[in-house]
Protein backbone atom coordinates (compact mmCIF):
# COMPACT_ATOMS: atom_id res chain seq x y z
CA UNK A 1 0.00 0.00 0.00
CA UNK A 2 1.14 3.81 -0.90
CA UNK A 3 0.50 4.75 2.70
CA UNK A 4 2.27 1.85 3.81
CA UNK A 5 5.19 2.66 1.86
CA UNK A 6 5.55 6.50 2.69
CA UNK A 7 5.44 5.36 6.53
CA UNK A 8 8.33 3.01 6.49
CA UNK A 9 9.96 5.84 4.28
CA UNK A 10 9.13 8.33 7.28
CA UNK A 11 10.77 6.41 9.38
CA UNK A 12 14.03 5.10 7.42
CA UNK A 13 14.01 9.00 7.73
CA UNK A 14 13.65 9.56 10.92
CA UNK A 15 16.04 6.68 12.16
CA UNK A 16 18.78 8.57 10.01
CA UNK A 17 18.41 11.70 11.60
CA UNK A 18 18.21 10.37 15.04
CA UNK A 19 21.32 8.17 14.18
CA UNK A 20 22.99 11.49 12.71
CA UNK A 21 22.14 13.69 16.10
CA UNK A 22 23.68 10.64 18.09
CA UNK A 23 26.86 10.58 16.41
CA UNK A 24 27.48 14.47 16.31
CA UNK A 25 26.69 14.41 19.43
CA UNK A 26 29.05 11.92 20.20
CA UNK A 27 31.86 13.16 17.72
CA UNK A 28 34.71 14.85 19.54
CA UNK A 29 38.09 16.64 18.58
CA UNK A 30 40.80 14.67 18.73
CA UNK A 31 44.97 15.88 18.89
CA UNK A 32 47.63 15.32 18.39
CA UNK A 33 51.29 16.79 17.81
CA UNK A 34 53.48 16.20 15.09
CA UNK A 35 56.71 16.89 14.38
CA UNK A 36 57.59 19.49 11.00
CA UNK A 37 59.68 18.11 8.03
CA UNK A 38 61.75 21.50 8.03
CA UNK A 39 63.18 21.09 11.44
CA UNK A 40 61.37 23.58 12.85
CA UNK A 41 58.54 24.22 15.66
CA UNK A 42 55.80 21.24 16.23
CA UNK A 43 52.63 21.24 14.49
CA UNK A 44 49.62 20.52 16.53
CA UNK A 45 46.33 18.85 14.71
CA UNK A 46 43.21 19.17 16.09
CA UNK A 47 40.65 16.44 13.62
CA UNK A 48 37.95 14.62 14.29
CA UNK A 49 37.25 11.76 16.26
CA UNK A 50 35.07 9.18 17.80
CA UNK A 51 36.90 8.42 20.38
CA UNK A 52 35.55 10.36 24.19
CA UNK A 53 37.12 13.52 25.29
CA UNK A 54 38.88 14.41 28.28
CA UNK A 55 40.62 17.73 29.91
CA UNK A 56 43.82 18.61 28.74
CA UNK A 57 45.65 21.40 30.57
CA UNK A 58 48.25 23.50 28.13
CA UNK A 59 49.32 26.73 29.40
CA UNK A 60 46.31 28.59 31.06
CA UNK A 61 43.53 26.75 29.20
CA UNK A 62 42.05 23.50 30.13
CA UNK A 63 41.01 22.12 26.84
CA UNK A 64 38.32 18.96 25.57
CA UNK A 65 39.98 16.70 23.46
CA UNK A 66 40.39 13.09 22.64
CA UNK A 67 44.19 13.26 22.86
CA UNK A 68 45.68 10.79 20.30
CA UNK A 69 42.31 9.40 19.61
CA UNK A 70 40.90 7.65 17.02
CA UNK A 71 40.65 9.15 13.34
CA UNK A 72 36.86 9.70 12.25
CA UNK A 73 36.38 10.72 8.19
CA UNK A 74 35.65 14.57 7.49
CA UNK A 75 35.73 16.16 4.77
CA UNK A 76 39.02 15.29 3.58
CA UNK A 77 39.92 19.44 4.19
CA UNK A 78 42.30 20.94 5.89
CA UNK A 79 42.80 24.31 7.65
CA UNK A 80 46.33 26.00 8.56
CA UNK A 81 46.08 28.23 11.38
CA UNK A 82 48.43 30.86 11.41
CA UNK A 83 48.85 32.54 15.47
CA UNK A 84 50.37 35.72 15.95
CA UNK A 85 53.18 37.33 17.34
CA UNK A 86 54.50 35.57 20.88
CA UNK A 87 51.51 33.00 20.12
CA UNK A 88 50.35 29.57 20.98
CA UNK A 89 47.91 26.80 19.17
CA UNK A 90 45.65 26.74 22.59
CA UNK A 91 43.33 30.49 21.82
CA UNK A 92 42.37 28.93 18.66
CA UNK A 93 40.82 25.83 20.18
CA UNK A 94 37.25 26.86 20.31
CA UNK A 95 37.64 28.31 16.55
CA UNK A 96 39.45 24.59 15.91
CA UNK A 97 36.30 23.03 17.12
CA UNK A 98 33.97 24.46 15.15
CA UNK A 99 35.92 23.67 12.35
CA UNK A 100 36.64 19.96 13.38
CA UNK A 101 32.53 19.94 13.68
CA UNK A 102 32.15 21.11 9.80
CA UNK A 103 34.75 18.01 8.92
CA UNK A 104 37.95 19.82 8.41
CA UNK A 105 41.05 18.96 9.90
CA UNK A 106 43.06 22.00 11.82
CA UNK A 107 47.04 22.01 11.36
CA UNK A 108 48.55 24.80 13.65
CA UNK A 109 52.38 25.11 12.92
CA UNK A 110 54.73 26.78 15.92
CA UNK A 111 56.12 29.67 13.88
CA UNK A 112 60.16 29.48 14.60
CA UNK A 113 61.57 32.84 16.56
CA UNK A 114 58.07 33.75 17.20
CA UNK A 115 55.91 31.78 19.03
CA UNK A 116 55.09 31.69 23.05
CA UNK A 117 58.46 30.81 24.16
CA UNK A 118 60.87 32.72 21.37
CA UNK A 119 60.33 35.84 20.42
CA UNK A 120 63.97 36.27 19.04
CA UNK A 121 62.53 36.37 15.07
CA UNK A 122 59.71 38.92 16.36
CA UNK A 123 59.12 41.20 13.49
CA UNK A 124 59.78 41.10 9.39
CA UNK A 125 62.25 38.33 10.28
CA UNK A 126 59.30 35.80 11.15
CA UNK A 127 57.11 37.82 8.29
CA UNK A 128 59.34 36.40 5.78
CA UNK A 129 59.69 32.86 7.56
CA UNK A 130 56.22 32.13 8.31
CA UNK A 131 54.28 31.42 4.52
CA UNK A 132 56.88 28.85 3.72
CA UNK A 133 56.12 27.52 7.31
CA UNK A 134 52.50 26.77 6.22
CA UNK A 135 53.75 25.55 3.38
CA UNK A 136 55.53 22.91 5.07
CA UNK A 137 53.01 22.24 7.39
CA UNK A 138 50.77 21.27 4.58
CA UNK A 139 53.68 19.05 3.21
CA UNK A 140 54.11 17.44 6.57
CA UNK A 141 50.20 16.48 6.99
CA UNK A 142 50.35 15.25 3.51
CA UNK A 143 53.24 12.37 4.43
CA UNK A 144 51.73 11.94 7.50
CA UNK A 145 50.58 7.90 7.31
CA UNK A 146 47.79 9.47 9.79
CA UNK A 147 46.58 12.07 8.00
CA UNK A 148 48.04 11.71 4.27
CA UNK A 149 45.04 9.48 3.46
CA UNK A 150 42.61 11.66 5.22
CA UNK A 151 43.06 14.78 3.35
CA UNK A 152 42.50 16.01 -0.21
CA UNK A 153 45.24 18.74 -0.37
CA UNK A 154 44.68 20.53 -3.61
CA UNK A 155 42.05 23.09 -1.72
CA UNK A 156 44.05 24.21 1.50
CA UNK A 157 42.09 27.02 3.56
CA UNK A 158 44.49 29.20 6.31
CA UNK A 159 43.15 31.54 9.20
CA UNK A 160 45.58 34.00 10.60
CA UNK A 161 45.25 36.60 12.83
CA UNK A 162 47.59 39.93 13.92
CA UNK A 163 51.21 38.94 12.16
CA UNK A 164 49.52 35.32 10.96
CA UNK A 165 47.03 37.88 9.42
CA UNK A 166 50.17 39.06 7.19
CA UNK A 167 50.92 35.57 6.57
CA UNK A 168 47.76 34.83 5.70
CA UNK A 169 47.33 37.68 3.28
CA UNK A 170 50.84 37.11 1.50
CA UNK A 171 49.45 33.51 0.66
CA UNK A 172 46.34 34.93 -1.17
CA UNK A 173 49.36 37.21 -3.07
CA UNK A 174 50.46 40.30 -0.99
CA UNK A 175 53.90 41.48 -0.96
CA UNK A 176 55.49 43.49 1.33
CA UNK A 177 58.39 45.18 2.50
CA UNK A 178 60.55 46.09 5.55
CA UNK A 179 60.50 49.39 4.07
CA UNK A 180 56.80 50.12 3.73
CA UNK A 181 56.87 49.17 6.90
CA UNK A 182 59.28 51.65 7.47
CA UNK A 183 57.88 53.85 6.02
CA UNK A 184 54.22 53.30 7.97
CA UNK A 185 55.81 53.92 10.81
CA UNK A 186 57.83 56.96 10.40
CA UNK A 187 54.79 58.97 9.17
CA UNK A 188 52.27 57.58 11.87
CA UNK A 189 54.55 56.38 14.40
CA UNK A 190 51.99 58.39 17.24
CA UNK A 191 49.32 56.79 16.03
CA UNK A 192 49.56 52.81 15.61
CA UNK A 193 52.33 53.30 18.19
CA UNK A 194 51.66 49.31 19.49
CA UNK A 195 51.95 48.13 15.76
CA UNK A 196 55.45 49.98 15.02
CA UNK A 197 57.15 49.04 18.54
CA UNK A 198 55.46 46.21 20.08
CA UNK A 199 54.02 45.96 23.61
CA UNK A 200 57.46 46.12 25.68
CA UNK A 201 56.35 50.33 26.01
CA UNK A 202 53.60 52.53 25.39
CA UNK A 203 52.74 56.18 25.08
CA UNK A 204 51.34 57.39 28.48
CA UNK A 205 50.96 61.69 27.21
CA UNK A 206 54.13 62.45 29.78
CA UNK A 207 57.41 64.06 29.33
CA UNK A 208 59.10 60.41 27.82
CA UNK A 209 56.74 59.65 24.62
CA UNK A 210 58.82 62.41 22.57
CA UNK A 211 61.67 60.16 23.60
CA UNK A 212 60.40 57.19 22.83
CA UNK A 213 58.87 58.35 19.57
CA UNK A 214 62.17 59.81 18.68
CA UNK A 215 64.00 56.23 19.93
CA UNK A 216 61.60 54.60 17.82
CA UNK A 217 61.68 56.07 14.48
CA UNK A 218 65.80 56.07 14.84
CA UNK A 219 65.24 51.88 15.25
CA UNK A 220 62.96 51.79 11.91
CA UNK A 221 65.75 53.55 10.35
CA UNK A 222 68.21 51.25 11.41
CA UNK A 223 66.67 48.25 11.15
CA UNK A 224 63.84 48.22 8.22
CA UNK A 225 65.45 50.12 5.43
CA UNK A 226 64.94 47.02 2.91
CA UNK A 227 63.59 47.97 0.07
CA UNK A 228 63.40 44.01 -1.03
CA UNK A 229 59.22 43.30 -1.47
CA UNK A 230 58.64 39.38 -0.13
CA UNK A 231 56.01 37.20 -1.27
CA UNK A 232 54.86 33.77 -1.47
CA UNK A 233 52.91 31.41 -3.41
CA UNK A 234 51.20 28.14 -2.79
CA UNK A 235 48.89 27.11 -5.09
CA UNK A 236 46.96 24.76 -2.95
CA UNK A 237 45.95 27.99 -0.50
CA UNK A 238 42.71 28.60 -2.13
CA UNK A 239 41.01 30.61 0.71
CA UNK A 240 42.17 32.89 3.73
CA UNK A 241 40.89 34.45 6.67
CA UNK A 242 42.97 37.24 7.81
CA UNK A 243 42.06 38.16 11.32
CA UNK A 244 42.99 41.82 12.48
CA UNK A 245 45.81 41.55 10.30
CA UNK A 246 49.00 43.19 10.21
CA UNK A 247 48.96 44.72 7.15
CA UNK A 248 50.58 48.14 7.34
CA UNK A 249 53.66 46.59 5.22
CA UNK A 250 51.70 45.19 2.65
CA UNK A 251 51.39 47.15 -1.23
CA UNK A 252 47.47 47.76 -1.28
CA UNK A 253 48.22 46.75 -4.95
CA UNK A 254 49.01 43.48 -4.81
CA UNK A 255 45.45 42.77 -2.75
CA UNK A 256 43.20 44.40 -6.18
CA UNK A 257 42.94 40.77 -7.35
CA UNK A 258 44.01 38.07 -4.81
CA UNK A 259 44.75 34.99 -6.23
CA UNK A 260 42.79 33.22 -3.28
CA UNK A 261 38.98 34.04 -2.01
CA UNK A 262 40.12 36.20 0.96
CA UNK A 263 37.59 36.56 4.68
CA UNK A 264 37.63 40.13 6.56
CA UNK A 265 37.66 39.70 9.94
CA UNK A 266 37.53 43.49 11.50
CA UNK A 267 37.63 44.32 15.12
CA UNK A 268 36.73 48.19 15.91
CA UNK A 269 38.29 48.71 19.24
CA UNK A 270 41.52 46.54 17.77
CA UNK A 271 44.48 49.03 20.22
CA UNK A 272 47.08 46.98 18.65
CA UNK A 273 46.53 47.33 14.78
CA UNK A 274 44.86 50.41 14.17
CA UNK A 275 42.11 49.01 11.95
CA UNK A 276 41.98 52.43 9.80
CA UNK A 277 46.13 51.38 8.72
CA UNK A 278 45.57 47.62 8.62
CA UNK A 279 42.45 45.75 7.89
CA UNK A 280 40.37 48.69 6.83
CA UNK A 281 43.24 49.66 4.35
CA UNK A 282 43.36 46.30 3.09
CA UNK A 283 39.05 46.09 2.40
CA UNK A 284 39.30 49.40 0.94
CA UNK A 285 41.91 47.95 -1.64
CA UNK A 286 40.33 44.64 -2.19
CA UNK A 287 37.01 44.49 -3.79
CA UNK A 288 36.81 40.98 -3.72
CA UNK A 289 37.31 40.00 -0.21
CA UNK A 290 34.62 39.32 1.87
CA UNK A 291 33.93 41.02 5.12
CA UNK A 292 33.44 38.21 7.88
CA UNK A 293 33.01 40.12 10.85
CA UNK A 294 33.04 43.36 11.66
CA UNK A 295 32.49 44.27 15.08
CA UNK A 296 32.46 47.92 16.52
CA UNK A 297 33.65 46.89 19.96
CA UNK A 298 35.62 43.99 19.49
CA UNK A 299 39.82 43.94 20.61
CA UNK A 300 42.22 42.83 19.26
CA UNK A 301 42.12 39.80 21.23
CA UNK A 302 38.22 39.26 21.10
CA UNK A 303 38.59 36.60 19.05
CA UNK A 304 40.34 34.15 20.31
CA UNK A 305 38.94 31.38 23.01
CA UNK A 306 38.44 33.31 26.42
CA UNK A 307 40.93 34.04 28.64
CA UNK A 308 41.19 31.89 32.01
CA UNK A 309 40.07 34.67 34.79
CA UNK A 310 43.54 34.86 36.51
CA UNK A 311 45.49 35.57 33.17
CA UNK A 312 42.67 38.48 32.24
CA UNK A 313 43.71 40.23 35.08
CA UNK A 314 47.15 40.40 33.90
CA UNK A 315 46.88 40.90 30.45
CA UNK A 316 47.48 43.58 28.64
CA UNK A 317 44.22 45.98 28.37
CA UNK A 318 45.17 45.58 24.49
CA UNK A 319 44.49 42.27 24.50
CA UNK A 320 41.19 41.86 27.02
CA UNK A 321 37.65 42.46 25.50
CA UNK A 322 36.73 46.16 25.55
CA UNK A 323 33.55 46.97 27.68
CA UNK A 324 30.39 45.58 26.25
CA UNK A 325 31.57 42.91 23.65
CA UNK A 326 28.95 40.25 23.16
CA UNK A 327 31.66 37.04 23.64
CA UNK A 328 27.78 34.84 23.96
CA UNK A 329 27.82 36.17 19.85
CA UNK A 330 31.45 34.49 19.24
CA UNK A 331 30.15 31.21 17.76
CA UNK A 332 28.64 32.43 15.69
CA UNK A 333 31.12 34.09 14.17
CA UNK A 334 33.12 30.77 14.19
CA UNK A 335 30.11 28.99 12.03
CA UNK A 336 30.26 31.90 9.76
CA UNK A 337 33.86 31.45 9.15
CA UNK A 338 33.86 27.66 9.19
CA UNK A 339 30.99 28.20 6.24
CA UNK A 340 33.44 30.31 4.13
CA UNK A 341 35.93 27.67 4.10
CA UNK A 342 33.30 25.41 2.74
CA UNK A 343 32.35 27.01 0.29
CA UNK A 344 35.49 27.66 -0.99
CA UNK A 345 37.44 24.80 -1.00
CA UNK A 346 34.42 22.78 -2.03
CA UNK A 347 35.21 20.23 -4.89
CA UNK A 348 34.81 21.94 -8.19
CA UNK A 349 34.28 25.17 -6.71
Amino acid sequence: MLWRDTLRQLALALCLALWALCAAAQATMGMVVVDAHNGKGPITVFYPSNTPGNPLKRGPFTLDVAREGSFQAGNRRLVVISHGSGGSPWPFADLARILVNSGFVVALPEHDGDNYHDQRLVGPETWKLRPGEVSAAIDTLKSDVRFGPMLDLDRVGVYGTSAGGLTALTLAGARWSPANFMRHCLAHMEDDFPACVGLATSLRGNFLDPVKLTLARWVHRVRFDDETWYSHTDPRIQAVIASVPMAAPIAMGSMAQPRAAVGLMIAGEDQWLAPRYHVEAVRAACAACEVLADIPNAGHGSFFSPWPADLAQSLTPILVDPPGFARRDLPAVYEKMARFFSRHLAAGH
